[in-house]
């Protein structure tokens, strides 16, 4: 049996090959005890674990949002000690004196520098001794090292990562974490890297006799070993939302909507990722709790706002929903177990969009007496609240779609995760979006994401030329033999499937767009910005490679779910999520895919 699982605020989710599916409460205090119990809730009698568990996780970026990671220090190159504090010009609030930027995750006295230096394209200026490696104050869990240029050229801080690991401590060295330019980014990603290694390696290391293999969804929408996952714990932090993209572009190319935004908005969060030709826009970089993080990964976007978010009226007088959660403990004051704060999921229940007498997995029925009362007494209505994060959530995708030169009325909208579902309708109506995609087990879509995603291995490095474009060919085929040295491992699905490709800019750009090959630019550069510089030289400045291991297990396999056409106003419950179609709008189940078209009826 294989099984997909994906931990979220309020439920961790759980998908096997065969269909089944179960909820069941997240424990904060213990993700590992949900998804063992979880498991077990799917596995046939008799069977004490699965064959593969794939799991998309959220304690990496819980560790790094609540600042739970272990002590770092840095080694870096002489005068490049404040790198991670200087940072860039830009500020979190450009016209908010009081905003501040995060506190660096390295304290001052532990950060370090060491001799040597290297000059712009790579050749050595100073040499650097080993033996110059200065003490590392006791205590520290784990050192992050980066030193200048030293994604054009390795040998200093190679040499540096051997003397600390000679040392006995473990290291998280930028030519391995992130092999980029941009100094404070490629330092930053190596600190967050190594911040995360005692606390992510526990909890990998705990659930790796969770099944005879288990794999890790990364950020970049694949699959790695427990043991890959803990060494590069920096690449988990968009690992729950990454599964429920791949699932999502998946169905709605399946539909016949290669075109889209995926929407998964569960307990404390809403994700969304643009979705061009079936395939999900990557980022070579992401901010996660204010921080840049420069991993492969998917280009998800968000926001503080799910069925978990907590309403309440500002010093302003203003209406606020979240991004404070009531989370799975004590969760919303509907589910009765100790929350008095009212939620998104509390309106939902009061204005009839979630069915009297539901009960969810592990929570029982739904207390519409509760959720009243905890609207009351926050003087809101749950109405008002339902307004407010759906223009939130409105906001979320033109981000991803406007912001990006993207008409969303050519767009679909892919609604899931528990609260998706609910709330897709009038986004898509905000937007004037072609249609809502209601996939088949919408609830628990993350999870099966994550079941069906392929093994993955990503490369990337900086490209020193330019402009100059020569070599660049020879540049990619050593790349892929690099990353077909270590492909993921075999999924029996007969071979792996190697793509590259390139990050362009205009010369004397400071920004940069991916691309299959350079040629390609121009028109991806007329789609984001509206013009193209005809003349000006394009300039390569990253090379990128990926090696992909299909999953044996693909969404078509799973068994069809049995839905009924319905025309709005209309509550449809599920096993997983309630679906609301709002008056003026109609449900119909995709023949093939089964997913909920949801469309406005033609007036």
């Amino acid at each position: 049996m294989r099984i997909g699982v994906d931990t979220g605020g309020t439920f961790t989710d759980v998908v096997a090959a065969d269909g089944t599916i179960a909820k069941v409460p997240s424990t904060p205090h213990d993700p590992g005890e949900a998804v063992r119990s979880g498991a077990a809730a799917v596995l046939p009698q008799g069977v004490d674990r699965p064959v593969s568990l794939a799991h998309g996780t959220t304690v990496a970026t819980n560790a790094l949002l609540e600042r739970r990671g272990g002590r770092v220090a840095l080694v870096t190159g002489e005068g490049f000690a404040d790198v991670i504090e200087i940072g860039r010009q830009d500020r979190p609030s450009l016209y908010d004196p009081w905003a501040d930027r995060p506190e660096p995750l390295v304290a001052r006295e532990d950060r370090l520098e060491v001799p040597g230096r290297l000059a712009a394209d790579g050749t050595e200026l100073v040499p650097l001794d080993p033996a110059d490696v200065p003490e590392i104050p006791e205590g520290v869990d784990a050192v992050a090292v980066c030193l200048l240029h030293s994604d054009l050229n390795a040998g200093h801080e190679r040499d540096v990562r051997g003397e600390l690991v000679q040392r006995g401590f473990e290291v998280s060295a930028s030519m391995d974490v992130s092999p980029e330019f941009r100094e404070y980014e490629r330092t930053v990603t190596t600190v967050v890297n190594a911040y995360l290694l005692p606390t992510c390696r526990a909890y990998l290391e705990g659930l790796a006799g969770a099944a005879d293999s288990v794999g890790i969804m990364t950020s970049a929408g694949g699959l790695t070993d427990v043991e890959g996952a803990a060494r590069f714990p920096v690449s988990l932090l968009l690992s729950g939302p990454a599964g429920g993209v791949l699932a999502g572009s998946a169905a709605a190319r399946a539909s016949g909507f290669p075109d889209a935004v995926t929407f998964d908005m569960g307990g404390t969060s809403t994700d969304v990722c643009l979705v061009q030709g079936g395939v999900p826009e990557p980022a070579g970089e992401r901010t996660v709790a204010g921080l840049p993080i420069r991993r492969p990964s998917l280009d998800v976007h968000t926001i503080g706002a799910g069925g978990g978010s907590i309403a309440r009226i500002d010093a302003g007088g203003a209406l606020a929903v979240g991004p404070r959660s009531a989370g799975a403990v004590p969760g919303p004051a509907c589910y009765g177990h100790g929350g008095t704060e009212p939620t998104v999921t509390d309106a939902d229940l009061v204005a009839g969009r979630l069915p009297d007498g539901v009960a969810l997995p592990g929570i029982g029925v739904l207390d519409r007496s509760a959720a009243v009362d905890a609207l009351r007494a926050a003087g809101v209505a749950a109405d008002d609240v339902i307004t407010v994060v759906d223009a939130a959530m409105e906001e979320a995708v033109r981000a991803v779609s406007v912001a990006r030169g993207v008409d969303p009325a050519g767009l679909a909208l892919v609604a899931f995760g528990g609260a998706g579902p609910l709330h897709a309708c009038a986004v898509a109506d905000a937007l004037g979006m072609a249609a809502v995609v209601v996939p088949a087990r919408a609830g628990v879509l993350s999870a099966l994401g994550c079941l069906a995603a392929p093994m993955q291995s990503d490369r990337v490095r900086s490209w020193a030329s330019g402009t100059d474009l020569r070599g660049l060919g020879d540049a990619i085929a050593s790349l892929l033999t690099e990353v077909s040295a270590v492909a993921p491992g075999d999924q029996g699905t007969g071979g792996a499937e190697l793509s590259s490709s390139v990050d362009c800019r205009y010369e004397g750009q400071s920004h940069e767009i991916r691309v299959a090959r350079p040629e390609d630019f121009p028109a991806a550069h007329e789609r984001r910005n509206g013009y193209v510089r005809p003349g000006t030289p394009i300039e390569v400045v990253a090379v990128r490679v990926t090696c992909r291991e299909p999953s044996v297990v693909q969404l078509e396999d799973l068994p069809p779910v049995g839905r009924v056409a319905a025309v709005g106003p209309a509550v449809i419950a599920e096993a997983d999520c309630t679906i609301w179609v709002p008056p003026g709008w109609r449900a119909d189940p995709h023949p093939v895919t089964s997913a909920f078209i949801i469309t406005r009826v033609a007036r």
